[in-house]
C-alpha cells in the first residue's frame, strides 16, 4: 500500500486471504516517497515466490501501475478512498494504464479490497487445489448466506413475497383485494 493511511482499506483483502489461508505479507512502499523500496519490491516479487501483487493507493495512486511495470506477476489495483475526490481520482490513474502495462482494477475503497483479495485467491488456485477448494467453499457459504426472500409490508409486520412466473403470487391477501387497473402492466395482472 502506498502509505499506512491506506491500511483500513487495505486490511480486507488481508483479512479474506487469511481466512483462505492463503500467505500474504503487507508493506508501505510508496510510489512517489520510496521509489528504490518500490523498485526493489516489485522486481524481486517472483523471485521471493510471490504469485500476484495487490497495490493499494490514494490520491495520485500511481503504485500499482508502476509496480506493473516492474514485473510481469498480475498486479491488482485497489482505489483508496480521499477525501478530495473520493477516490475517483485513485479510480482512474489505475485504471487508465497503456497499452503493455495491464493492471486489474477493483472498485474504489473496502469493496475493492475484498474483491481484490478474492481476485488474488482465484488467480492462486489455478495451480493450486488447496486454494481452489477453500475458495470454492468461501463462495459456497457467501452464496448460502443470501437471503431467498425478500419480506414486504408494514415495518411492525412483515410478510414473505413470492414471485413465479413474472408474477407476484397471492399479494393481495395482504395489502388490498382491489383489482388493479386495466392499464397496469400485465406483470400485475
Amino acid at each position: 500500500m502506498g502509505s499506512r493511511s491506506d491500511w483500513p482499506t487495505m486490511e480486507k483483502a488481508a483479512n479474506l486471504l487469511a481466512e483462505l489461508k492463503i500467505p500474504f505479507e503487507a508493506k508501505v512502499v510508496s510510489a512517489h516517497r520510496t521509489p528504490q523500496r518500490l523498485y526493489d519490491y516489485a522486481s524481486g516479487a517472483a523471485e521471493r515466490g510471490i504469485k500476484v501483487i495487490i497495490a493499494g493507493a490514494g490520491g495520485a495512486a500511481h503504485l500499482p501501475g508502476m509496480a506493473a511495470s516492474m514485473t510481469t506477476l498480475p498486479v491488482i489495483g485497489v482505489p483508496v478512498q480521499s477525501r478530495a475526490l473520493k477516490g475517483l481520482d485513485s479510480l482512474l490513474s489505475i485504471v487508465q494504464m497503456p497499452a503493455g502495462v495491464p493492471v486489474a482494477t477493483m472498485a474504489i475503497g473496502e469493496a475493492g479490497a475484498a474483491n481484490a483479495g478474492l481476485f488474488a485467491a482465484a488467480i492462486i488456485a489455478l495451480g493450486d487445489e488447496t486454494a481452489a477448494r477453500r475458495l470454492a467453499a468461501w463462495r459456497e457459504k457467501n452464496t448460502d448466506a443470501v437471503p431467498e426472500t425478500v419480506h414486504v409490508g408494514r415495518k411492525d409486520k412483515f410478510f414473505p413475497a413470492a414471485f413465479s412466473h413474472g408474477r407476484f403470487q397471492e399479494p393481495r391477501r395482504y395489502f388490498s383485494s382491489a383489482t388493479p387497473p386495466a392499464a397496469a402492466p400485465s406483470i400485475y395482472r
